[in-house]
């Protein structure tokens, strides 16, 4: 039951986000108390003690652009979760961190309580120069 909770909560956080950065951005001022992208409190903070150069960067529509894109590529996770979900579910509650698409993790020997030969490093015979 808790993989179940946990994807679900997964996917509700990318939706959520996702949604958030794609819209944002792009919100007029004094939309429902918003205000603008670029004309912010704390932007306006960092500005002043950084240079104003800041400000302008972030309120151009090529940042706009990217911060929307990166909110586009979560709602995409978020959607692609929803549909692998008993697939996820059940790499979950198999114990397994590999799912198809990954490479199978390889198996490590036992640890056993032995003596292991040393390894060393090949670069340390080398003669140091000095300084």
């Amino acid at each position: 039951m808790s993989s179940r909770l946990s994807v679900i909560f997964y996917i509700i956080l990318c939706l959520e986000i996702g949604i958030v950065l794609t819209l944002l951005p792009w919100v007029p001022h004094g939309w429902m108390g918003l205000s603008d992208w670029g004309n912010n409190y704390f932007l306006l903070l960092a500005a002043h003690k950084t240079g104003y150069g800041l400000q302008r960067l972030v309120s151009s529509g090529w940042v706009r652009g990217a911060v929307s894109g990166v909110g586009l590529l979560n709602i995409t996770m978020g959607i692609w979760e929803l549909i692998h979900f008993r697939k996820t579910v059940r790499a979950l509650d198999a114990g397994t961190a590999s799912v198809e698409s990954s490479p199978k993790p390889i198996s490590q020997p036992e640890a056993t309580n032995e003596a292991q030969p040393v390894r060393t490093d090949p670069l340390s015979d080398y003669p140091r120069r000095n300084r």
